[in-house]
């Protein structure tokens, strides 16, 4: 397990539509590998773009390799044991984010 991309440096988001038809803002968290696939984690924005609920969606993430150009396919997740460990892989990500900002912390204060 491990983390193929990470966009802290720029905002990304993307736009999802909902089985309703609704249309919901999402910024990327990060796209992890779990057991060999690629899955995206999005947090869903209000019209402010800002997350209200801290609740974050996972989905299976594919590109087509031959052609970078084109869309990115995001699929749902309806295994339970398959959604649960991504949602263990990304905790862990989160735990790896707070030591990071932990260490970058204690290396400001001796500066």
């Amino acid at each position: 397990m491990g983390k193929k991309n990470d966009f802290e440096d720029e905002e990304m988001t993307v736009e999802l539509e909902l089985d309703d038809g609704t249309n919901v803002n999402c910024a990327v968290i990060t796209i992890i590998t779990v057991n060999s696939k690629d899955y995206i984690v999005l947090l869903p924005l209000n019209e402010e773009g800002e997350n209200e609920d801290g609740e974050v969606w996972f989905y299976r993430y594919s590109e087509n390799p031959d052609d970078p150009n084109e869309e990115p396919v995001l699929d749902y997740i309806d295994d339970d044991d398959e959604y649960e460990a991504v949602a263990d892989a990304f905790d862990e990500y989160l735990d790896n984010c707070e030591f990071d900002e932990l260490i970058e912390d204690e290396e400001e204060d001796e500066e």
